[in-house]
């Protein structure tokens, strides 16, 4: 079965594009896999569909300093053709499983092109609110909105809290936001203690009623 045929064989009510329905792909398709830490090489007028794993993606600044643009889980895409940033790169940020699909093939498919569609808007909302983010004045207020964000993108609801997925080192925090590693550590030494955060295994959990900031979103309606 081609890719085109199985997405028009999906019904209306249902999601064209999920983690399940990339798994009955693999037969068909064949992935391409990146360990931890390594590029991605992007070839231009392609996208990348993530079927495992995490991606972050880059640029550097007029400054020389490098910053993380966006991040990419499972069945969000990304791509040179997705940006005018330049230079422009992609990191699996754990071990990661894509499907490459040329924009030839997306466009000459109407089913296809549909089920991508939402999670482009994905990226772009994820893109706007960072941008609204990183406009704000004090550093403690860009952290806390990041933290917010990751856990409506990325987060899942457990007994104790949302549990963000991704882990993130604080150098890759504070790349984000635009401070230093140290300014992040301390910061979130302080939203420890101010009782809407704690940290197990290496992953964050946000209880955002604490702060009277509920959550909206996939990470509120799929319990762990």
């Amino acid at each position: 079965m081609s890719l085109t045929t199985f997405i028009q064989s999906e019904t209306p009510s249902k999601p064209a594009l999920s983690v399940d329905h990339l798994e009955q792909l693999y037969q068909e398709r064949s992935l391409v896999n990146y360990a931890a830490g390594l590029t991605i090489p992007l070839q231009p007028n392609h996208l990348y569909i993530i079927c495992r794993g995490m991606v972050q993606l880059h640029t550097i600044h007029a400054d020389g300093n490098e910053t993380i643009v966006g991040l990419c889980g499972p069945t969000m895409a990304f791509g040179a053709s997705l940006t005018h940033l330049h230079p422009y790169w992609a990191t699996a940020l754990s071990d990661t499983d894509l499907l490459p699909l040329s924009l030839a093939e997306i466009e000459s498919s109407p089913a296809l092109s549909a089920a991508l569609l939402p999670q482009l808007v994905r990226r772009l909302q994820q893109s706007e609110a960072w941008l609204a983010f990183s406009g704000k004045r004090l550093v403690t207020d860009r952290l806390r909105s990041l933290i917010m964000q990751l856990a409506q993108d990325f987060g899942q609801v457990g007994p104790n809290g949302v549990r963000i997925k991704v882990r993130l080192t604080h150098h890759q925090l504070a790349t984000i936001i635009g401070t230093t590693r140290v300014t992040v550590t301390r910061l979130l030494r302080d939203f420890k203690d101010e009782g809407w955060l704690s940290v197990h295994r290496r992953q964050l959990i946000v209880t955002p009623q604490t702060l009277g900031m509920p959550l909206y979103g996939e990470a509120m309606v799929h319990p762990a």
